[in-house]
């Protein structure tokens, strides 16, 4: 009850607010806004950044990894080029020497085939052009001729016969491939007759030519001087 005694006291003892605004309607009203102030912005100093670096102390070890580093590095290079030269380089150059030198060879091989070549042919025209000289020196039909005296010469015998005629029909035989002959009759004690296809001044001239046309004749031939 005290309480509501005190409000009531409080109503009485305010004034009447119609008093105050001459019988107006109450208007109610805000301050205008006023601008916002602003404190100026204060310029702070730059800021000094201070960098830092780093110096060893004199007594303190210097790492060794960067040497080590270097020193397998060079190691490396050093072994690379090593297998490089050892199995790539030395090889192609063995390779190309072997080659060079292959051809080298067959070079020579194929010039010494020429040369071989050339010099057959050589003999071979010469041997030919002195067969055509032999044969066009040759008469086409031999000639026969009986020895009537001694001649102190030596004579390739091919043949003899007791009988001069079975010795002159193959004297005929002889003249028909262009072999002349000599026919030589029995002197002293031999009753032969002896049919020679060549002469000479010496007996190992005669002999020479006796051994070369042995083949041709099935009796051999053998020298005879007279």
């Amino acid at each position: 009850m005290a309480s509501n005694d005190s409000k009531d006291d409080e109503l009485k003892n305010k004034p009447d607010s119609s008093e105050d605004n001459f019988g107006l309607p109450d208007i109610e009203y805000k301050p205008l806004d006023q601008p916002e102030q602003t404190s100026p912005k204060r310029e702070e100093p730059p800021v000094e950044r201070s960098t830092y670096t780093y110096e060893p102390l004199a007594d303190e070890p210097r790492s060794k990894a960067p040497i080590i580093l270097g020193i397998v590095i060079v190691l490396v290079i050093a072994a690379a080029g090593y297998l490089v030269y050892n199995f790539v380089y030395k090889p192609k150059q063995e390779a190309e020497r072997i080659r060079k030198e292959q051809m080298a060879k067959d070079e020579l091989l194929r010039k010494q085939q020429e040369e071989a070549d050339r010099l057959k042919k050589e003999q071979e025209a010469r041997e030919k052009r002195r067969l055509d000289s032999i044969a066009n020196a040759k008469p086409k039909i031999g000639t026969i001729e009986t020895l009537t005296a001694r001649t102190r010469r030596y004579y390739v015998v091919v043949t003899s016969n007791i009988d001069d005629d079975l010795l002159m029909d193959f004297a005929k035989k002889l003249s028909l491939k262009g072999i002349s002959t000599k026919v030589i009759p029995p002197s002293g004690d031999f009753k032969f007759y002896r049919l020679a296809v060549a002469d000479h001044d010496s007996w190992q001239s005669a002999q020479t030519n006796a051994d070369a046309v042995k083949p041709e004749y099935g009796t051999g031939a053998w020298v005879i001087k007279y």
